[in-house]
């Protein structure tokens, strides 16, 4: 049952406990020292509503189940923590609830740890109806955990984690000590809201144990959550540990899996999955032994390999229990998988993982692939360790034939529950039950703290029409508010004070008419926008001159700031021209910095000439930690001419394979005369280093330097075809991890000189 508690529920509970209990209206936090001293079973500490700024909450004692010891809000969501503050529980039988965490970070390693010290951790203790919402640390890449579970019978309940963008995960539980182990903790009903793409490892929402410690029980439940748009990394959750229980969760619109990485006999059961098309949206990825995995819902995924709808993994032979131990045990029964891309089986088969899964079963699913070609893919010959029987396969095609995989078309009806069953009476005894009934948006969380909507950051304010002149633009930026178009008429626009975008912005000139007058934006600053906390940036219908720009280094029309910047962003060019960028060596189009990633570089239908840097610069994370700028950049139906640098530069290094990006795609693009320059250092008119995911086709190199195409690890799908090589060398492909020939696809080019022409 739902706790909801408030000040007068308090009142009422704390009227019929023994006269010893107390209650302590706190004010301030010297106050609230001064009480939790005192603190004994029954007694409850009230926090004044308003905002507490650099709080350090310390809470410990022994309550009984019966008397708990209570720290709550005066009223439900009205008490703000702020700054640099934190709350430790240790003791027994404590609960906390009410409290919102907002615009401010930890100053230690966890923003709420069910451990005071590291010799008083909590017991039978119960955190609810609170509130982490963007909580993060200043550098993304600064780690740590919002939630760090540690001792035993706690639980975490309707609670709403959203917005983390710094590196860790957002709940933790840890089992680095004996009495962690076997703990019995109570994961339910809780909303872990949108977790963008960190572009690195150490994004996952959940985690249960840790590879060092995966040999031992967790024994932890993972019960009716709702995950929305959890998109850090691969692992949605990570289960490094034995014994759980992920039952009844809804996995919306989230790239990554539910991955059983680490630990023994654990148990996956009526969760339900949907994907919507997204990119990399998966299922569940088995390893291990004795893991079940049955009546779990999984519709409209996209990912395949290790983020396939379902994915069976091959193993290591004599496994470190920091590797893949082979799947041994397995049963596979009763799940519902439709139109999705990809099931994986014996996932990862390679030279190390060469130990197919064993003794294992996949019964009585219904599997149903979201097109006609492959959908069942198999990765090692040797299958024969996993019994197939009475599963029926809908759509798509098996890699080879497979007894116990029946083939037929059978129509699919949406029941009142939201999920899809067969038709047919003679399949009702394969695939999900019909009891399954997915928790919703509206069970989990608090009721009265919303849930972010989701909705691209352009074009929800106002329309601002800004005339032309000089600093008019500047004057216009100031008075908008975040979804606001600033509407700009024919004419010259100087900016004299570059714009410090913290807010998404739309900057558009007059729509495009032969012959019609345009928008010209000039600058007199080293930068015309530079992207700080907040900020997203959209220009259409604008022409960008560099003519008044000084001679700066690291000139760049569009930057990102000095220092690192939590949240993800976008930039949108269409119809946008943009020249006469020259007045130095170095001079870029877009720069992202460290600690930077855009979630999209989207450029279109826009024109580049006289440029002496390099058109989108995402390029500074060179550590080779597998970090990265940029998500994805898709560069469509655009033309580049007398571009000394790169039209992009994009690089991931690195050995770790958690991420999924970047992504890049380069459609109808005429390339001429382009990074020939001497000062371009690679040579290349274009460089993509450990992009994951690459399209290059239907465009035109004219007299350019060749294209350079770096893979790294990973199973990178790049594709460099049906493009046309006019006086432009052929693409140079470097393979650093990959023993074998390149894995990209170079067919249906043309290569030719111009003369010829």
């Amino acid at each position: 049952m739902r706790l909801g508690l408030s000040l007068a529920i308090i009142c009422v509970a704390s009227a019929a406990t023994p006269a010893q209990a107390e209650q302590y209206f706190v004010k301030n936090q010297a106050e609230f020292v001064t009480a939790e001293k005192k603190l004994v079973a029954g007694d409850v500490i009230i926090l004044a509503n308003g905002r507490w700024h650099d709080f350090e909450i310390k809470i410990s004692g022994k309550g009984t189940k019966a008397k708990p010891i209570t720290l709550i809000s005066q009223d439900p969501g009205k008490v703000v923590i702020t700054g640099q503050s934190n709350l430790r529980i240790g003791g027994e039988y404590i609960l906390v609830t009410g409290l919102v965490f907002l615009n401010g970070y930890s100053p230690t390693g966890e923003v709420i740890s069910f451990r005071r010290s590291k010799d008083d951790v909590a017991r039978n203790s119960r955190v609810t109806e609170v509130v982490i919402d963007g909580f993060s640390k200043p550098d993304r890449y600064e780690s740590d955990y919002w939630v760090g579970m540690y001792g035993k019978n706690n639980r975490f309940d309707h609670n709403h984690l959203s917005g983390k963008t710094n590196k860790g995960v957002t709940f933790a539980v840890r089992l680095d000590s004996e009495e962690s182990r076997e703990n019995g903790h109570q994961i339910d009903h809780n909303y872990f809201g949108p977790r963008p793409v960190l572009g690195s490892n150490g994004g996952e929402t959940l985690r249960i144990g840790t590879s060092h410690y995966s040999m031992f029980d967790s024994k932890t439940l993972v019960e009716n959550n709702y995950f929305d748009r959890c998109d850090g990394e691969v692992e949605i959750i990570s289960s490094k540990s034995g014994g759980n229980i992920y039952r009844g969760n809804v996995f919306y619109h989230s790239s990554g899996t539910l991955t059983l990485r680490h630990g023994d006999g654990n148990l996956v059961e009526n969760n339900v999955f949907f994907g919507g098309g997204k990119d990399h949206t998966g299922g569940i990825r088995v390893i291990n032994r004795k893991q079940i995995v049955r009546n779990n819902y999984m519709e409209g995924l996209s990912g395949t390999g290790f983020s396939s709808a379902l994915t069976v993994m091959n193993g290591v032979p004599n496994s470190p229990v920091n590797r893949y131990v082979q799947v041994d045990g397995a049963v596979i029964e009763r799940n519902t998988i439709v139109d999705s891309k990809r099931i994986t089986l014996a996932g990862g088969a390679d030279e190390e993982r060469s130990a197919p899964p064993i003794n294992s079963s996949f019964r009585a699913n219904i599997i149903g692939g979201s097109g006609d070609g492959e959908f069942v893919s198999i990765d090692d010959d040797d299958i024969s360790g996993i019994a197939f029987s009475d599963n029926l396969l809908i759509k798509g095609t098996v890699g080879k034939p497979i007894s116990g995989v029946n083939a037929k078309s059978v129509g699919m009806t949406r029941h009142s529950n939201g999920l899809l069953y067969p038709d047919d009476p003679a399949s009702q005894n394969v695939g999900i039950a019909k009891d399954l009934s997915p928790v919703t948006i509206d069970e989990v969380g608090v009721s009265w703290y919303p849930k972010p909507r989701n909705e691209g950051p352009f074009g929800s304010g106002k329309t601002i029409f800004v005339s032309s002149g000089e600093d008019s633009l500047v004057a216009a930026y100031a008075q908008a508010e975040a979804g606001d178009t600033l509407q700009l008429g024919s004419g010259t626009y100087v900016v004299n004070k570059g714009i410090a975008l913290d807010k998404s912005i739309s900057i558009v000139g007059p729509a495009e008419k032969t012959g019609g007058a345009k928008a010209v934006i000039s600058f007199t600053r080293p930068s015309l926008v530079e992207i700080k906390q907040g900020g997203n940036l959209r220009l259409a219908n604008l022409t960008i001159s560099g003519n008044l720009a000084p001679d700066s280094v690291g000139n760049s029309v569009i930057r990102t700031t000095s220092y690192p910047i939590q949240s993800n962003f976008v930039i949108e060019l269409d119809h946008v021209t943009v020249r006469d960028l020259v007045v130095n060596k170095s001079f870029n189009v877009i720069t992202l910095g460290k600690s930077t990633v855009a979630d999209r570089v989207d450029i279109r239908n826009s024109t580049f000439s006289n440029i002496s840097g390099t058109v989108v610069q995402a390029a500074a994370e060179t550590e080779d930690y597998g970090q990265y700028n940029v998500e994805y950049v898709d560069i469509t139906d655009s033309t580049f001419s007398n571009v000394q640098g790169k039209v992009a530069n994009i690089y991931r290094g690195g050995r770790d394979e958690s991420t999924f990006g970047p992504h890049f795609k380069l459609t109808g693009v005429t390339i001429e005369n382009v990074g020939k320059d001497p000062s371009n250092a690679s040579g290349a008119s274009l460089e993509l280093h450990g992009v994951q995911v690459g399209n290059l086709s239907h465009n035109k190199f004219m007299n350019s330097a060749p294209l350079k195409i770096v893979q790294t690890v990973g199973t990178p799908e790049v594709t460099v075809t049906d493009n046309e090589f006019i006086s432009t060398p052929a693409p140079i492909v470097e393979e650093l991890e990959w023993p074998g020939a390149p894995r990209i696809d170079l067919s249906a080019n043309i290569f030719t000189d111009a003369k010829s022409k």
